[in-house]
């Protein structure tokens, strides 16, 4: 039986890792005005999903536009953080539950959570624009222009993300014996 002390340290440990990564990787996109194009800030939190608990990776994805927005000014507080906040919050959420929960293998982790995100963001569009008199496309025009305007970065999700994890795994393998990404 695991150490649950041990195991919500690392949880927590590893949660700020990845939270401190989400902020400082976009900072370097954005001096480039690259940011909404590659999308750094879902890569460290679509790879917390491997890494962490369900609901911890989901705190990842949510604080990490808010602190991000506070301490750096990106994303804007109004009206792009809130929806950041759900869909990135679903990444790591969906992402964790896929691969740790249900063992779905890397790729279709990934590839559900990034759709399943993109749904949710265009949830909280259409709840922002609704209630909050935000000017925002329709749902499925902005789900389909953030899609669009993101295919570089989406494309390095899907080539990066599985590699790191892969690489990981088998790094964990050697050096622990164990065949799981558990502390």
């Amino acid at each position: 039986m695991p150490n649950l002390r041990n195991d919500n340290l690392y949880q927590i440990a590893l949660a700020g890792v990845f939270t401190a990564f989400g902020i400082v990787l976009p900072m370097m996109f954005h001096v480039l005005g690259l940011g909404s194009t590659f999308l750094p800030m879902h890569i460290p939190v679509l790879l917390s999903g491997f890494f962490l608990d369900a609901p911890a990776a989901a705190a990842v994805g949510a604080l990490t536009p808010i602190l991000s927005s506070i301490f750096t000014g990106m994303p804007p507080a109004f009206p792009v953080m809130p929806y950041m906040v759900f869909e990135l919050a679903a990444y790591g959420y969906v992402t964790s539950f896929m691969y740790r929960k249900l063992h779905k293998n890397v790729y279709i982790s990934l590839v559900c959570s990034m759709i399943l995100g993109r749904i949710v963001s265009g949830v909280a569009v259409w709840m922002l624009t609704t209630f909050f008199g935000a000017k925002f496309p329709t749902p499925f025009a902005f789900i389909a222009a953030s899609i669009t305007k993101g295919l570089p970065g989406i494309a390095i999700q899907l080539i990066f993300i599985p590699a790191v994890v892969l690489l990981l795994k088998k790094y964990q393998i050697r050096a622990t014996g164990r065949d799981t990404l558990e502390p």
